[in-house]
């Protein structure tokens, strides 16, 4: 079975709020359920198939309150079909305990963190973003029982060494949906530029989807290389604040639009939630 995304179609994720981004940075970031709803139906409509969720509390701090995911998941599904993928790396103030509360709320995806970080910056310098191999296995087998997708997130060749043992030990089944994010060196990522990417995409497991997830200024460069190599592609607020140069983004839509017509002139079109569920194994959203 070929496992690749059709030459016409490109299947675009779009991370809305994320866990260091707030309105002190970009007043249009959306931190509470209703915003975040709005924001995601506003993206489905522009050509975004796949919502990345973080959930915050009241006063705008990351939370794994299940109720908060659950009220973001149904404002959403009450506007629209487009495919949830709830993150369970949350924030660094959540226990790892916490970070999978939000797989009550029944996402159709989760990401997947596949290796152990260092955060180098701001005010969590120092504080480790651990995911070590028995604590992968035990995110994955918590994700997997309750029938979610994982999306498992790699910031580095060495991760790739996880996500090949996943598939050796029959832990995430094919299609495999590999984010690629470069650029974070708030967390260690690699550099994003052309050749890491080109690099880690010629290193990705059979049976492999992948996805771009470039950070900051990277953002639009990469997801135009990617969609060029025939990948899939990640926008929004969580990873870039700005539209263009020293002009903050007007909203998450705004950027999906920009690589939407990006994407039409390279040939693609956005691929519906419905046409996005085939691509990646996913069942049939719920009526």
């Amino acid at each position: 079975m070929d496992y690749a995304i059709p030459a016409d179609r490109v299947v675009i994720t779009v991370a809305q709020t994320g866990a260091i981004t707030n309105k002190s940075l970009n007043p249009n970031v959306p931190e509470q359920p209703a915003e975040i709803a709005q924001s995601a139906y506003d993206c489905f409509n522009e050509g975004a198939s796949i919502v990345h969720i973080h959930a915050r509390d009241p006063q705008g701090e990351n939370t794994s309150e299940l109720s908060i995911f659950e009220d973001i998941h149904g404002r959403i599904r009450d506007k629209c079909d487009i495919i949830i993928q709830d993150s369970t790396g949350g924030g660094p103030n959540l226990t790892q305990e916490q970070r999978i509360n939000c797989l009550g709320a029944s996402p159709d995806m989760a990401s997947l963190n596949m290796g152990s970080m260092m955060r180098v910056a701001g005010p969590y310098k120092g504080v480790p973003f651990s995911n070590m191999p028995d604590e992968i296995d035990w995110f994955v087998e918590q994700i997997t029982q309750r029938g979610i997708k994982p999306e498992m997130e790699v910031y580095s060749h060495a991760m790739l060494q996880e996500v090949r043992r996943l598939i050796k030990e029959g832990r995430v089944t094919k299609p495999y949906y590999i984010n690629i994010v470069l650029g974070m060196r708030y967390q260690g990522a690699e550099p994003a530029t052309p050749k890491t990417l080109t690099s880690m995409v010629d290193n990705l497991p059979p049976d492999s989807i992948f996805n771009c997830t470039g950070v900051g200024s990277a953002q639009t460069p990469l997801a135009t290389m990617a969609m060029i190599m025939g990948g899939c592609v990640r926008v929004g607020l969580e990873d870039n604040i700005y539209y263009a140069k020293g002009e903050l983004a007007q909203s998450n839509a705004q950027l999906v639009a920009k690589v939407v017509r990006i994407a039409r002139e390279l040939g693609k079109q956005p691929a519906t939630p419905a046409e996005t569920r085939q691509y990646l194994g996913l069942p049939p959203a719920k009526a």
